[in-house]
């Protein structure tokens, strides 16, 4: 089966051919133009979408010499995200999809994250989902690839929103998750000590808008100079990966009192490119008899590559509709009907 996919979901314009499971070539285009307002705008991602999205395709159906009828069925991510790309990239797909009568099948961008892992790994269920991204934190259980069960999220900012904020706040640019890793690498972790909120409840919940705010105060009290800017970064970064493993702890104990027994866990979105993390959840789940999986490098950030997985495992199951309305919130829960 030759699947075609679209990600339009914030600002990175990708799209994929997979055949099988074999990706035959995989597209990303990132947006440059939100580095100079510290942040993406939503109106300026639309309309990078709409520029990019026909000429990227056409470039891609002539290098491999695709003639768009030898294409099975086509997908795009339809929620949740900025509502302006999504409607770029869907509207796109499912006019490829009418043109050539082929199925159109609506995916969920969350979904996509949480199934990318088992595109190059053989998961062991259940099996818990660390899904870390500019928009979302949240942790799921899977007791198989169809029982996907939401257990807790941040209640307030994202965690890859906590790096781009914190970058901000020092002078870092846009985004800010690759900058404060590299200035963390000569920082001194334990210069400041920073809040952990809600990491005493027994629940997969994550805040950090508090943090934010902490360091807000901090920058006002002390002199922005390179060593602050590396110190900073170092405790953040320490204080944010300390957190998450206390809570995932904590969640772990949870579950074993409801006698779930989690066999594996997925670390997947952006945030997971960051090599302190992925250390330290490495050294913490070493001796728990629980395996840690990541995507491919390449479906770690948004990405069609995981639009396509995500197509390929729900053709199946008849989930062909041209009809969907794109969703700018939109949870894994939502079976896009």
């Amino acid at each position: 089966m030759l699947v075609f996919a679209a990600e339009t979901s914030c600002d990175e314009t990708s799209i994929c051919l997979m055949e099988n499971r074999s990706i035959v070539e995989h597209v990303t285009f990132s947006q440059e133009i939100h580095k100079i307002h510290g942040g993406v705008v939503p109106e300026l991602a639309s309309r990078s979408h709409l520029e990019k999205i026909q000429i990227m395709t056409n470039e891609l159906f002539s290098r491999e010499n695709i003639d768009p009828n030898e294409i099975d069925v086509f997908s795009a991510t339809c929620g949740p995200g900025l509502i302006g790309s999504l409607l770029v990239g869907s509207t796109f797909t499912k006019s490829l999809s009418i043109s050539f009568q082929k199925p159109f099948i609506p995916i969920n961008h969350l979904e996509g994250h949480i199934l990318s892992t088992s595109f190059n790994n053989d998961i062991k269920f259940p099996s818990l989902v660390l899904l870390l991204t500019g928009g979302h934190t949240q942790v799921y259980l899977m007791k198989d690839e169809r029982n996907i069960e939401l257990l807790g999220q941040s209640i307030d900012d994202a965690i890859g929103e906590a790096f781009d904020k914190t970058a901000k706040l020092i002078g870092l640019s846009y985004p800010g998750g690759a900058e404060i890793e590299r200035e963390a690498v000569r920082g001194n972790e334990n210069r400041f000590i920073l809040p952990k909120p809600l990491v005493k409840e027994k629940n997969f919940n994550f805040s950090f808008s508090g943090i934010k705010t902490y360091i807000n105060l901090l920058t006002k009290k002390n002199k922005i100079d390179k060593n602050f800017i590396q110190d900073l970064s170092a405790s953040f970064q320490k204080n944010i990966t300390e957190l998450i493993i206390e809570k995932l702890e904590r969640g772990l104990e949870r579950l074993k009192l409801d006698k779930v027994n989690v066999k594996s866990l997925s670390v997947v979105g952006g945030v997971s490119n960051n090599n302190y993390i992925k250390k330290k959840l490495e050294n913490f789940f070493i001796n728990k008899d629980i395996e840690i999986y990541y995507p491919l490098k390449e479906m770690m950030i948004d990405n069609a590559a995981m639009i396509a997985w995500a197509c390929y495992k729900n053709y199946h199951i008849g989930k062909d509709d041209i009809y969907f309305k794109p969703q700018p919130r939109m949870d894994v829960r939502n079976k896009l009907n």
